[in-house]
Protein backbone atom coordinates (compact mmCIF):
# COMPACT_ATOMS: atom_id res chain seq x y z
CA UNK A 1 0.00 0.00 0.00
CA UNK A 2 1.31 3.39 -1.01
CA UNK A 3 1.34 6.55 1.68
CA UNK A 4 -1.63 8.44 1.52
CA UNK A 5 -1.92 12.38 2.38
CA UNK A 6 -5.62 13.51 3.13
CA UNK A 7 -7.25 15.86 4.88
CA UNK A 8 -9.11 15.24 7.93
CA UNK A 9 -12.01 16.87 9.54
CA UNK A 10 -13.01 17.73 12.78
CA UNK A 11 -16.30 18.39 13.95
CA UNK A 12 -18.05 19.12 17.49
CA UNK A 13 -20.99 16.35 17.87
CA UNK A 14 -21.77 16.39 14.11
CA UNK A 15 -19.07 13.88 11.86
CA UNK A 16 -21.48 11.78 11.47
CA UNK A 17 -24.32 13.59 9.05
CA UNK A 18 -21.31 15.75 8.22
CA UNK A 19 -19.57 12.45 6.38
CA UNK A 20 -22.62 11.47 4.98
CA UNK A 21 -23.35 14.92 3.47
CA UNK A 22 -19.92 14.51 2.09
CA UNK A 23 -20.77 10.49 0.57
CA UNK A 24 -23.67 12.52 -1.12
CA UNK A 25 -21.57 14.93 -2.95
CA UNK A 26 -18.62 12.46 -4.02
CA UNK A 27 -20.27 8.93 -3.56
CA UNK A 28 -18.02 6.02 -2.34
CA UNK A 29 -17.69 4.12 0.68
CA UNK A 30 -18.09 5.57 4.18
CA UNK A 31 -16.95 3.49 7.20
CA UNK A 32 -17.56 4.70 10.56
CA UNK A 33 -16.07 4.09 14.06
CA UNK A 34 -17.25 5.64 17.71
CA UNK A 35 -15.35 6.09 20.15
CA UNK A 36 -17.03 3.36 22.01
CA UNK A 37 -16.28 0.91 19.37
CA UNK A 38 -12.30 0.76 20.56
CA UNK A 39 -13.84 1.95 24.52
CA UNK A 40 -11.71 5.20 23.30
CA UNK A 41 -13.18 6.98 25.98
CA UNK A 42 -14.64 6.48 29.80
CA UNK A 43 -17.35 9.38 28.87
CA UNK A 44 -20.39 7.57 28.48
CA UNK A 45 -21.37 10.86 26.38
CA UNK A 46 -19.31 10.21 24.09
CA UNK A 47 -18.99 6.36 23.07
CA UNK A 48 -21.66 7.27 20.17
CA UNK A 49 -19.21 9.99 18.66
CA UNK A 50 -17.14 9.17 15.55
CA UNK A 51 -13.56 8.93 16.43
CA UNK A 52 -12.79 7.77 12.85
CA UNK A 53 -14.68 7.91 9.20
CA UNK A 54 -13.09 7.13 5.67
CA UNK A 55 -14.74 8.12 2.68
CA UNK A 56 -13.26 6.68 -0.18
CA UNK A 57 -14.78 7.99 -3.62
CA UNK A 58 -14.17 5.89 -6.51
CA UNK A 59 -12.20 8.45 -7.83
CA UNK A 60 -9.59 7.82 -5.39
CA UNK A 61 -10.60 11.14 -3.89
CA UNK A 62 -10.55 10.28 0.72
CA UNK A 63 -11.73 12.42 3.21
CA UNK A 64 -11.21 11.27 6.41
CA UNK A 65 -12.85 13.23 10.12
CA UNK A 66 -14.70 12.94 13.49
CA UNK A 67 -15.66 14.59 16.29
CA UNK A 68 -13.47 16.35 18.44
CA UNK A 69 -13.82 15.08 22.10
CA UNK A 70 -15.25 17.18 24.95
CA UNK A 71 -12.22 17.56 26.51
CA UNK A 72 -10.17 19.05 24.00
CA UNK A 73 -10.86 22.85 22.09
CA UNK A 74 -12.91 22.96 19.06
CA UNK A 75 -12.68 26.06 17.15
CA UNK A 76 -14.43 26.12 13.57
CA UNK A 77 -11.51 26.92 10.89
CA UNK A 78 -9.28 25.65 12.65
CA UNK A 79 -10.64 22.00 12.62
CA UNK A 80 -8.59 20.05 10.00
CA UNK A 81 -5.27 18.03 10.26
CA UNK A 82 -3.71 16.49 7.28
CA UNK A 83 -3.18 12.76 7.47
CA UNK A 84 -0.33 10.40 6.59
CA UNK A 85 -0.96 6.64 6.53
CA UNK A 86 0.44 3.33 5.12
CA UNK A 87 1.98 0.53 5.99
CA UNK A 88 5.66 1.58 5.13
CA UNK A 89 6.87 2.23 9.40
CA UNK A 90 10.30 3.71 7.90
CA UNK A 91 8.98 6.06 5.98
CA UNK A 92 6.19 7.33 8.36
CA UNK A 93 8.51 7.77 11.15
CA UNK A 94 11.16 9.39 9.34
CA UNK A 95 7.99 12.41 7.75
CA UNK A 96 7.17 12.25 11.88
CA UNK A 97 10.60 12.73 12.76
CA UNK A 98 11.38 15.57 10.40
CA UNK A 99 7.71 17.64 11.04
CA UNK A 100 7.83 17.34 14.83
CA UNK A 101 11.43 19.14 14.16
CA UNK A 102 10.65 22.82 16.39
CA UNK A 103 6.90 21.42 16.63
CA UNK A 104 4.86 20.17 19.61
CA UNK A 105 3.63 16.69 20.17
CA UNK A 106 0.23 16.49 20.96
CA UNK A 107 0.06 12.37 21.00
CA UNK A 108 2.84 10.36 20.95
CA UNK A 109 3.41 8.04 17.88
CA UNK A 110 2.95 4.93 19.67
CA UNK A 111 0.54 1.44 19.48
CA UNK A 112 -3.13 2.66 19.32
CA UNK A 113 -6.20 0.94 20.69
CA UNK A 114 -6.99 -0.35 17.54
CA UNK A 115 -3.75 -1.89 16.82
CA UNK A 116 -2.07 0.67 14.66
CA UNK A 117 0.66 3.17 16.03
CA UNK A 118 -1.00 6.37 15.93
CA UNK A 119 0.25 9.49 16.89
CA UNK A 120 -0.67 13.76 16.56
CA UNK A 121 2.02 17.05 16.36
CA UNK A 122 1.59 20.19 15.52
CA UNK A 123 4.32 21.75 13.24
CA UNK A 124 6.58 24.93 13.75
CA UNK A 125 3.89 26.18 11.58
CA UNK A 126 0.97 25.55 13.36
CA UNK A 127 0.00 23.01 10.86
CA UNK A 128 -1.68 19.79 13.04
CA UNK A 129 -0.51 16.06 11.34
CA UNK A 130 -1.88 12.70 12.18
CA UNK A 131 0.49 10.10 11.31
CA UNK A 132 -1.04 6.24 11.62
CA UNK A 133 1.19 3.15 10.88
CA UNK A 134 -1.30 0.40 9.85
CA UNK A 135 -0.54 -3.09 11.27
CA UNK A 136 -0.77 -4.99 8.34
CA UNK A 137 -4.74 -4.06 7.66
CA UNK A 138 -5.45 -3.19 4.14
CA UNK A 139 -7.28 -0.48 4.55
CA UNK A 140 -5.79 3.15 5.56
CA UNK A 141 -8.18 3.59 8.61
CA UNK A 142 -6.30 5.41 11.31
Amino acid sequence: MATLLNPYLGFRDNAREAMKFYQSVFGGELNISTFGDFQASQDPAEQDKVMHAMLVAENGLVLMGADTPNAMDYTPGNNFSVSLSGEDEALLRGYWDKLVDGGNVTMPLEKAPWGDTFGMLVDKFGVAWLVNVNAGQADAQP
